[in-house]
């Protein structure tokens, strides 16, 4: 009896808890943008981020060759809403590694990040050339 009561209360705590995150999380994202240059260069290396929060990450390469754009580990801790390209909806039933450009554009990727850490950003195999930044969720 003792250990249904006891049930009943951690229960109803979860309950709560799990309501305070009314509304729709996807609405209104905030904007992030980063390009890709010639250089291989990003304009921007460090974003910072909060967990259940929308974003609307536009990467706009400008590299002249074939990049991806990669993240695999905030990829994997973010809920991914959807992934526009050229007008064209993507909506992945998980996570994603990265986005591979075959020339220059854009994407616009809409996320929430779930869990908090400090996740790299980088063009795959060109992590050396210092082509690489941080998302830091918080």
């Amino acid at each position: 009896m003792l250990y249904r009561a006891l049930f009943a209360l951690l229960a109803g705590t979860l309950v709560a808890t799990a309501a305070e995150a009314a509304g729709n999380l996807a609405t209104k994202p905030t904007r992030l943008e980063v390009a890709i240059n010639k250089d291989l260069q990003f304009s921007k290396k460090e974003f910072q981020l909060e967990t259940g929060k929308y974003y609307r990450l536009t990467v706009d390469s400008k590299a002249g060759d074939e990049v991806m754009f990669i993240s695999p580990d905030l990829f994997r801790n973010a809920w991914i809403s959807q992934i526009v390209i050229a007008g064209i909806e993507v909506h992945p039933m998980g996570g994603i590694e990265g986005i591979e450009f075959d020339e220059d554009g854009k994407v616009d990727i809409y996320f929430v990040p779930i869990r908090t850490g400090d996740f790299t950003f980088g063009l795959k195999g060109h992590e050396g050339r210092g082509a690489v930044g941080k998302f830091v969720v918080r």
